[in-house]
């Protein structure tokens, strides 16, 4: 587990037998991954899919996949993202410690460190990403624009560069379903 971080409670249902409903896990989802350089930063991973259509039926368990914030092809991943203060960790961090955390997260490419960028975090991947704002304030960073959101706020972030800012004195928590994306026209 990562310090600060509340556990998710992940409870996974599916069919045991036709006709016959189980529950095959109920806990703590036990994937959470912190950043040493952002004391608080936390990512609970709760399911992955390898496709679509996603199965639903003789699958207990996807967490034994590879850690990536990017889903295999054709499929997502869903996680909750806790964010923390940006003035727990700003002057702390330089292009290594942040490079480190995306080479950790198993997504070396997503970085997008730039001494002049608008947040060290800059991040950018090809996926379709559904974001919510469970709960607390953060503000959606982009190359040329800011978007200050609250709870109960909503983003469908479609493979841009961008990064998350907490300038408030409390951790925002997001929850995020990401969805392998293409920039080509289909």
């Amino acid at each position: 587990m990562v310090d600060g971080i509340a556990p998710v409670r992940r409870i996974v249902v599916g069919e045991s037998a036709p006709g016959k409903v189980a529950i095959f896990s109920d806990g703590p989802s036990p994937d959470v991954r912190g950043d040493p350089a952002r004391p608080g930063f936390g990512m609970t991973r709760l399911w992955v899919t390898e496709g679509t259509p996603a199965p639903t039926r003789d699958i207990t368990e996807t967490l034994h996949l590879k850690h990536t914030l990017e889903p295999p092809v054709d499929g997502s991943v869903c996680r909750f993202v806790t964010i923390p203060p940006d003035a727990s960790w700003k002057g702390k961090i330089d292009e290594a410690k942040v490079r480190a955390f995306y080479k950790a997260a198993g997504s070396p490419d997503a970085s997008r460190y730039a001494a002049d960028a608008p947040h060290p975090y800059m991040q950018q991947t090809e996926t379709l990403d559904y974001v919510f704002v469970l709960e607390g304030s953060v503000t959606l960073v982009l190359d040329s624009e800011e978007v200050a959101l609250q709870e109960g706020d909503s983003v469908v972030q479609r493979g841009t560069r961008h990064a998350w800012s907490n300038r408030t004195a409390k951790p925002c928590t997001l929850v995020v379903s990401s969805h392998h994306g293409s920039r080509a026209r289909a």
